[in-house]
């Protein structure tokens, strides 16, 4: 491939100015003005992911010990403005409008309406929330889960919650009786804390914040850095800057990763360049990823019987298990399905390949887009397989670098929000409370949704989030939410879950991270873990948003207070009136990690709970990092036929996960409604379509199960052949529930089989 066929086609849209710069300023300036935020927002962002600051809800990326003069980013500017509106949604508000009216609004009016503001329970004969005290809501809900069977019900955590109120939550589901804890990892990076703990013993990924001060080539694998981790363009231009080379795998040409001017640059600012970022933008087929891997792979194996001193063959033998078979596999490997799986050249990956072989000192970074897929688990396996071969793990400047979404989701998972017993120190926990805890296998996301669906799962407790806006298949799961006998919701804005009721539905509000949160013994502090496995503390300091909020740590002790038996062991108070109480409990319970927490929390850049695998001590069965062959050459599990596409959901530049901003996706040039679908057009013309026609997506996938989405407006876009792009949560109607990693059953949103109806 040419450099010119590399290149962004001109007659598609797209933005061609750099990431950050003057279209960020713009943009957050946009939304100070349109999103109404309070008085003090503008201290708060100067205060945002700094020492002795409060942590930002949006994105996990690290926090450097050394903060630039605004340690925010435009989407994270937003998340915080948006929690810091004027707009209140409170019972006068909601009082206006049925819950089945609200049911069809979009996600971003729902939320416009506002912080809520008073503790509300779901009126069936009006049709309404009303409003109600948090005693009654606390003694109601607690009299409903004392009558069922704790294995019916789910206790679900969206990724911003502390560690703090994680540890609490995790807590109260075992006591209560149940390992029922998905979270948003089950959404997007389950597949990692699979993947990884397999293949090299650790959950997480094993770099931290220096390592890019001394990489000297960066891979990325299907993350969307310009949009959701934009604080990583910050260290990512300063490697590339002193000679690091980065090379892109990605579906989509993502603006972040091409080139980046700094906003607190004056130069860059002044004039308007950037800093080119990637060497190389591949566009790999959606689950190609592995074929594309192993052609690198099967050059540096020719590389290697050529001249010797590719291999780090003492590594391997040391470290590792599985070289041989692994290698054959790779070796058999035909260059042809190599390119016809990746859409990429033969070429393009030997000079991938040459690159790395040149390289000391190697980083593999990835997003969503490696994880979310049939197969996904082996495309993780294949990254952990080229990075092992030249012993790019367990060292200074390298290793593996999964990028999280959700500010804590990593740290959930780190302090026992967990389906999988076998993650949590359940002996501990028995000896600390005097309990036993549940010892069988709660649910993941998956199984939550068929378990509302077949009626197994009675009662849904969500500490934030939009579980069912998130979910796939949700248009066959939206009507089986009614059935609940309970459904709780913490929240701090209106969101489609919220509006899919039962007779026995609630709605609590609680405070944001940047509120100020007083308690017994004063303002208290939280806690949070970066993607890089490094502690954080948060202060917030603005007023809260009304007087009837509690904090995330008072609701689930009101709660379980509500519904277990005393224990003197178990001292809710206590704990809501000093969180610090809470740490001593998890530096109790996870003493290698956390000891002295309370002590080092406020560590400028976080302290680090340390990672086994960066010390190469590999925690696996055999006690070596493992290579493992793949099960095939695509990560799809599904080959398209005529007239089939995959079908990759992506997020806007005003979005964060289901949270919509605003309606203009700017980094990728575009400025329109959500209800669309991008494809190639040479795909446009090839399938007898126009640009601007609307259409239907139809599901290919054969289960019986119709899933259609309509009313889609063909947009031109620069695309690989043989897929389409959708917006995430809208297009979640066409992934099945039952298309997804089958190693962590991680939804399929990056490779779903769709075709095209033309609509009159």
């Amino acid at each position: 491939m040419t450099d010119a066929e590399r290149e962004q086609n001109p007659d598609t849209p797209h933005y061609d100015r750099p990431t950050g710069g003057w279209g960020s300023l713009i943009s957050v300036a946009r939304h100070l003005g349109e999103d109404k935020p309070r008085a003090g927002v503008l201290e708060t962002l100067m205060k945002q992911n700094k020492p002795k600051g409060h942590m930002c809800t949006s994105c996990a990326w690290a926090k450097p010990a050394s903060p630039h003069l605004a340690e925010f980013c435009e989407n994270g500017a937003k998340a915080t403005i948006w929690d810091h509106t004027l707009l209140r949604c409170g019972p006068d508000q909601l009082a206006r409008h049925t819950v089945s009216e609200l049911r069809m609004w979009r996600d971003y009016d729902l939320e416009m309406l506002g912080r809520l503001t008073h503790p509300m329970r779901f009126d069936a004969a009006t049709d309404r929330y009303v409003e109600t005290t948090w005693e009654e809501a606390f003694r109601a809900i607690g009299a409903s889960l004392r009558k069922l069977d704790p294995k019916s019900t789910v206790f679900y955590a969206s990724g911003r919650a502390s560690l703090e109120t994680s540890y609490m939550w995790a807590l109260y589901a075992r006591l209560y009786g149940h390992n029922n804890l998905p979270d948003s990892s089950n959404m997007c990076h389950e597949t990692t804390s699979v993947a990884l703990k397999q293949k090299i013993g650790s959950p997480v990924g094993t770099c931290i914040l220096e390592d890019f001060e001394s990489c000297d080539m960066i891979l990325f694998f299907g993350q969307n850095t310009g949009t959701n981790s934009p604080r990583l363009l910050h260290p990512l231009q300063e490697a590339v800057k002193r000679g690091c080379k980065v090379v892109t795998f990605n579906p989509v040409r993502e603006r972040g990763l091409i080139e980046f001017a700094n906003p607190q640059s004056p130069t860059e600012m002044i004039t308007g360049r950037g800093t080119k970022i990637s060497d190389l933008y591949l566009q790999v087929k959606p689950g190609g990823d592995i074929a594309a891997i192993a052609g690198m792979i099967k050059h540096l194996l020719h590389l290697e019987e050529d001249r010797g001193g590719v291999i780090d063959h003492a590594f391997v033998a040391e470290h590792c298990h599985g070289f041989d078979d692994f290698t054959a596999w790779a070796r058999a490997l035909g260059w042809q399905e190599i390119e016809e799986v990746s859409g990429l050249t033969r070429a393009d990956l030997i000079e991938v390949a040459e690159m790395y072989a040149r390289s000391e000192r190697v980083i593999g970074i990835y997003g969503m887009g490696l994880t979310q897929h049939v197969h996904g688990s082996d495309s993780i396996g294949m990254l952990v397989n080229l990075l092992l071969m030249r012993g790019n793990m367990g060292r200074e400047g390298a290793g593996i670098c999964p990028v999280r979404g959700h500010s804590n989701v990593q740290g959930q998972r780190t302090v026992g929000i967990a389906d999988k017993p076998e993650l949590v120190p359940l002996d501990k926990l028995a000896e600390m409370f005097d309990f036993e805890p549940p010892r069988d296998r709660g649910t993941t996301t998956v199984d939550v949704v068929q378990g509302v669906l077949d009626g197994s799962i009675k009662a849904f407790l969500s500490l934030g989030g939009n579980f069912a806006r998130a979910i796939p298949d949700q248009d066959r799961a939206d009507p089986a939410w009614s059935k609940l006998e309970l459904n709780v919701q913490i929240a701090t804005r209106l969101n489609r879950s919220h509006t899919l009721v039962g007779d026995n539905t609630w709605l609590l509000p609680c405070l944001v991270r940047g509120e100020e949160d007083v308690q017994a013994t004063g303002p208290q502090a939280v806690t949070m873990e970066d993607s890089l496995s490094h502690i954080h503390g948060s202060i917030g300091r603005r007023r809260p948003a009304s007087p009837h909020l509690l904090s995330e740590p008072a609701i689930v002790a009101g709660l379980a207070k509500a519904t277990l038996d005393p224990n003197p062991k178990v001292r809710w108070d206590d704990w809501v009136g000093d969180y610090g109480l809470v740490r001593d409990l998890i530096a109790e319970t996870y003493p290698d990690q956390f000891h002295d927490f309370n002590d080092r929390m406020f560590q400028p850049g976080g302290f680090y709970r340390g990672n086994s695998a960066r010390d190469r001590d590999w925690k696996t069965e055999t006690g070596k990092a493992e290579f493992t062959t793949p099960q095939g050459a695509s990560a799809l599990g599904i080959k398209p036929g005529d007239g089939v596409y995959t079908l990759v959901t992506l997020r806007s530049n005003d979005q964060f996960n289901t949270t919509i901003y605003g309606f203009r996706d700017r980094l990728r040039g575009l400025d329109t409604d959500r209800m669309v679908v991008l494809m190639a057009p040479a795909e446009i013309a090839g399938a007898g379509l126009s640009e601007g026609q609307t259409v239907t997506l139809v599901s290919t996938y054969d289960d019986g199960m119709e899933r259609r989405l309509g009313g889609l407006r063909i947009i031109a876009y620069d695309l690989p052949m043989g897929c389409v792009a959708a917006y995430y949560p809208e297009a979640n109607a066409l992934v099945p529930l039952e298309l997804h990693d089958l190693a962590s059953k991680t939804p399929a949103y990056k490779g779903a089989p769709v075709r095209l109806e033309p609509e009159a």
